[in-house]
This record gives structure tokens, C-alpha cells and sequence, in this order.
């Protein structure tokens, strides 16, 4: 499996990651407000830091669920 830490991987990339990732529906995922989006663009936001390069997947999951992410 290819790495999906910022340093490896592009903008387009990490949108494709993001996109894949919350494919909840068995369709890409297009930033709507389908398969349970969590009020429609809560989601995107939570996410774009990654998206643009300033967190890791991980440190916005752990900052998410307050840090009860066990290793």
C-alpha cells in the first residue's frame, strides 16, 4: 500500500485519498451532502488541512475524537 503522508504524496492525491476514503456509498465521494455527511461540508472542512499539506490523517482523527485514538 503507497504511503498517504503528506511528504509522499501530492495535493491531488491526498483530495483523491480524502475522496476514497469517505466513500461511504460505494460511489467517489464529491464533497455533497450524500451518505451521511455529517451535515454536509463539516466533513470537508475537517479534513482540508490535510487536503492542503498542514496535518497528518492521523493528528485530525486524534483532535477529532479528542485524542483517544489508540495505537
Amino acid at each position: 500500500m503507497k504511503s498517504i503522508l503528506i511528504k509522499d504524496t501530492t495535493k491531488e492525491e491526498r483530495i483523491k485519498i480524502i475522496r476514497k476514503s469517505l466513500s461511504s456509498c460505494g460511489t467517489d465521494y464529491e464533497f455533497s451532502n450524500e451518505c451521511d455527511n455529517m451535515g454536509g461540508g463539516r466533513i470537508d472542512t475537517l479534513y482540508q488541512p490535510y487536503i492542503d499539506g498542514e496535518k497528518e490523517i492521523s493528528e485530525i482523527n486524534a483532535e477529532f475524537t479528542g485524542g483517544l485514538v489508540h495505537g
